[in-house]
């Protein structure tokens, strides 16, 4: 079965339109299931098309499961555009975006997936000491040596990512985009602008707002124990009613078209945009087919502006995450001095001079 596809950024190959985010198999939604199921859960996504696969090296034991699925299907590799990230460390300590940090952590990413190369390479958050630019320098590296063929960003300013596209081009932006998240339109943020001007894809995570715009959602109530949801301010007992307004605005506008909300959602975002490529992620094969079947369905201008309304009147409740990890999105990073003399650390560890980074600029 073969799905829509469209050029990942300007300088990217051609990608689903509509990619799977592997995390919920592993972590943060509660008891992760059996390995069997979640292999036959990939198995069904590529028998569906899905070719755009995302995870990430602190999302449980996820870059170990596909490793495995790569391990019984050895000859599909080359069909996935494989996906993962990198700079929050799975021991709580943080973010390490660091030159250092990166060599260490493509390469065990490698290992657990059992791969030779990574497609796409995401520093997955930024830390506040490390200039970008050594950041993007040793993934520059990891290009030039063959351990990854592009380099993405997630969750970083307009500003982080001109800086970062000077050193090396960025294929791809990843950042929370959905009816409850559209931060990256507005002109104080203004990365969707950056994006398009630069030639950088935005790959949508949380297209769904993490389960709250399917509609199967009534109450945190309904989230187990262990699921992160409940700390999210979002879902919170104040808030969750609340942010249920525009849910039900949704659903009514996919009942009368005759799709579900979480296609109404899906269709909406990718009419946003031939750059934009949500990576809803599930559980559930029917789920799954579901979201596939959101590539079918268009939308008229009418009812595409009737859904911005509804977003844009909408009153959100509740930040996406927890107050602390709030500082981590939409992140700049410190900025590098100019001048011949002044001096970084390099992808090897080394003392690198800044004009070295820049290219002589």
């Amino acid at each position: 079965m073969s799905l829509p596809t469209a050029p990942l950024g300007r300088n990217g190959p051609q990608v689903n339109r509509l990619g799977f985010g592997a995390m919920g198999l592993s972590a943060f939604y509660g008891k992760p299931k059996p390995d069997d199921e979640r292999l036959a859960l990939l198995d069904r996504a590529y028998e569906l098309g899905e070719r755009f696969w995302d995870t990430s090296d602190i999302y449980g034991d996820n870059e170990v499961l596909i490793g495995k699925w790569f391990a019984a299907n050895p000859e599909k590799r080359a069909d996935i555009f494989l996906a993962t990230k990198f700079a929050a460390k799975l021991d709580g300590s943080g973010v390490d975006s660091s030159p250092e940090y990166a060599k260490q952590a493509i390469d065990a990413s490698l290992k657990r997936l059992g791969v030779e190369q990574v497609d796409l390479y995401y520093v997955h958050r930024v830390d506040k000491k490390t200039p970008i630019e050594f950041t993007v320098q040793a993934l520059a590296d990891m290009v030039n040596l063959g351990k990854i063929k592009y380099i993405g960003l997630s969750e970083i300013s307009s500003d982080t990512l001109r800086r970062a596209h000077k050193v090396h081009p960025i294929t791809a932006v990843q950042v929370e985009y959905s009816p409850f998240a559209l931060d990256i339109e507005s002109k104080q943020i203004d990365l969707l602008n950056t994006c398009r001007e630069l030639g950088v894809a935005v790959v949508a995570y949380s297209p769904l707002s993490r389960g709250m715009l399917t509609g199967t959602l009534k109450s945190p109530d309904d989230l187990e124990e262990g699921d992160f949801r409940r700390l999210s301010p979002r879902f919170s007992k104040e808030n969750f009613p609340k942010n249920l307004k525009l849910v039900d605005r949704i659903t009514e506008m996919a009942k009368a078209k005759g799709v579900t909300s979480g296609q109404l959602t899906l269709a909406w975002l990718l009419a946003q945009g031939d750059d934009i490529f949500p990576i809803p992620g599930t559980t559930k094969k029917d789920r799954l087919e579901e979201n596939v079947g959101s590539l079918k369905v268009s939308l008229t201008k009418e009812e595409g502006a009737e859904i911005r309304k509804a977003c844009e009147e909408a009153e959100i409740s509740g930040t996406r995450y927890p107050e602390d990890f709030m500082t981590g999105c939409y992140a700049d990073t410190p900025a590098l001095e100019h001048g011949s003399g002044e001096t970084g650390v390099g992808s090897e560890g080394k003392p690198t001079k800044t004009a070295d980074i820049m290219g002589g600029v």
